[in-house]
């Protein structure tokens, strides 16, 4: 028997996840330290983060557009970019980090003659794509941690298999979205590639010495986590991932939250411009 849980009650429990993860993490970190090690991050470096956390972004909305396309929804870049950025503004606040991808939903069927569920699937299989380079980036990372040999081969098969899966999910189910497959691909490894540089840029912004490697192999790992929706805008998860990590890899942890913090701020800094497209008579169509 399948339970259905009332909406208000699923953003409860997402709250309580939420406090419940920044609880912990709060009780291992020194503030002032992390606060400290923050103010004193170098200017010219987070601006470089920000840039490449933009273009990021950027790329995001084309790969998506990509994948409207293959439906029949035609949109100009401009404004697929400008629902882009309106669909990361609601994610700062709706509940598990999706909520942007549910408002493009709503938006789109309400414009378009296309099927809700083939507009919901093209906006979800653009969110596995990019969680599947997350993903084989990770693994490429794992190089970074001294496992046995033989773990070490396993871990790397995992790269074509995942790829070879998702293929055959697209192949099988999704044959309407297939022929945008392979660009997608090379979009989203493009994609994280410059949030992995964004990050970097952070690290050198901290003046973070030792092992870059392993402190990006947790900022994969939680950008994974981040997607999950279990918390409130994915605060928390990626923090709480952050302390378990460092916990596990013998990494300083107030420089690794300093690290979450600094890269949740300039995502946020970067979606608050979608407010712009919330209010007064909101996003015009402006089709491609």
């Amino acid at each position: 028997m399948k339970i259905k849980l009332p909406p208000y009650l699923k953003v409860i429990i997402k709250l309580g996840i939420t406090i419940a993860a920044l609880y912990f993490v709060i009780r291992k970190i020194d503030i002032r330290q992390v606060t400290e090690v923050i103010s004193g991050a170098n200017l010219i470096f987070l601006t470089g983060a920000l840039v490449l956390f933009i273009l990021s972004k950027m790329i995001s909305s084309v790969r998506l557009n990509r994948y409207l396309a293959a439906i029949g929804i035609h949109l100009s870049e401009g404004f697929n970019i400008k629902l882009y950025l309106l669909g990361m503004y609601y994610n700062l606040f709706l509940p598990g980090g999706i909520g942007g991808d549910g408002y493009k939903i709503y938006f789109l069927n309400k414009r378009f003659k296309v099927k809700t569920v083939q507009i919901f699937w093209a906006v979800m299989m653009d969110r596995i794509i990019g969680v599947l380079a997350l993903f084989c980036l990770a693994v490429i990372f794992l190089y970074f941690i001294p496992l046995p040999r033989i773990y070490g081969y396993f871990a790397w098969a995992l790269i074509p298999l995942s790829v070879l899966v998702t293929y055959l999910v697209f192949r099988y189910f999704f044959m309407y979205l297939l022929p945008v497959f392979m660009v997608t691909n090379l979009q989203s490894f493009v994609v994280q590639m410059l949030q992995l540089l964004s990050a970097l840029m952070i690290l050198y912004s901290l003046q973070v010495g030792g092992n870059f490697g392993s402190y990006l192999l947790v900022f994969l790992i939680s950008s994974i986590v981040a997607v999950l929706p279990i918390t409130i805008g994915g605060i928390g998860s990626r923090e709480f991932t952050f302390m378990l990590g460092a916990q596990w890899l013998g990494l300083d942890l107030n420089l690794s939250i300093a690290l979450s913090v600094i890269f949740y701020l300039i995502t946020a800094f970067t979606s608050i411009w979608g407010i712009i497209y919330s209010i007064g008579p909101g996003l015009q169509i402006d089709k491609g």
